[in-house]
């Protein structure tokens, strides 16, 4: 795996790229690149869009490719950089349980450091077009009206389309040279 790779997004508002570095993450920097050689983030959504924040994303489009790629939890790395505006960082639900949810920080959330979201890389090409998704339906449940996760888990794009027809989403995403 080489040190720094690039991986372009084509999504619903216009494409960006991502570079992701080896030396900030190297777990996550694998979790990641397998995923999106699984093509696990094609047609998925941006799920959790909080302007200033976050937007969040990574929960398959299709349930069932779920079951086609690792979702098992990996171990945190240590954090080397800072949560600035347009790094990327695995989500997760407290110590080791990095799964597939990614987050690009919209803002700078240095806070988010000590509390062990690790980046592995950062939005180098079309930031405006991550700040451009949609956003209007804000936290997800059941602390806001957005979409609840344990249903996109369960029901995918068929449960998103129905009730947050609005939200943008990747088309594509690819290593690029």
């Amino acid at each position: 795996m080489p040190e720094i790779t690039k991986v372009k997004f084509e999504t619903t508002k216009g494409d960006f790229i991502v570079e992701v570095n080896k030396d900030w993450a190297p777990l996550g920097v694998e979790r990641f690149l397998s995923l999106v050689g699984a093509g696990y983030f094609d047609a998925a959504k941006f799920f959790r869009v909080l302007p200033g924040f976050v937007v969040q994303f990574g929960l398959a489009a299709d349930p069932n490719a779920a079951v086609a790629v690792s979702t098992d939890n990996i171990k945190d790395d240590k954090v080397i950089e800072s949560n600035l505006k347009g790094t990327i960082t695995f989500a997760t639900a407290g110590p080791n349980t990095r799964t597939t949810q990614l987050f690009i920080n919209l803002g700078d959330n240095p806070r988010l450091d000590g509390m062990g979201f690790s980046p592995f890389g950062k939005v180098i090409e079309g930031m405006d077009v991550v700040e451009q998704l949609y956003s209007g339906y804000g936290e997800g449940a059941p602390h806001g009206n957005g979409p609840d996760q344990g249903r996109i888990r369960r029901s995918g794009n068929a449960y998103l389309n129905e009730s947050f027809p609005k939200l943008d989403g990747i088309n594509k995403a690819a290593v690029v040279e």
